[in-house]
């Protein structure tokens, strides 16, 4: 059985940002989880050249009707190389 990835948002109980105004660990941790998972746009297909991770979403804006929604569906080709795997849907 696939585990399921939920986002939790951040502990409300404590601070978002150290003393010095920086960020804190908890918040540059959401903040990555919710950058790599937004949807990524851009000018044809991303086999072989958008890295991303497992189900990342991807829109062709040049892309055909039915040709512009992609899933990555694998999370790399074995050897490290996390731009193949995309899945038109």
């Amino acid at each position: 059985m696939a585990d399921n990835i939920r986002l939790a948002q951040p502990n409300s109980s404590r601070p978002l940002v150290n003393e010095d105004g920086s960020p804190s660990a908890q918040l540059n941790t959401w903040f990555g989880v919710i950058t790599s998972q937004s949807m990524i746009i851009g000018d044809e297909s991303p086999e072989g050249v958008v890295e991303a991770i497992q189900t990342a979403l991807y829109m062709d804006r040049l892309g055909a009707a039915g040709e512009v929604l992609y899933i990555k569906r694998d999370a790399d080709d074995g050897s490290g190389n996390r731009t193949i795997g995309w899945v038109l849907v």
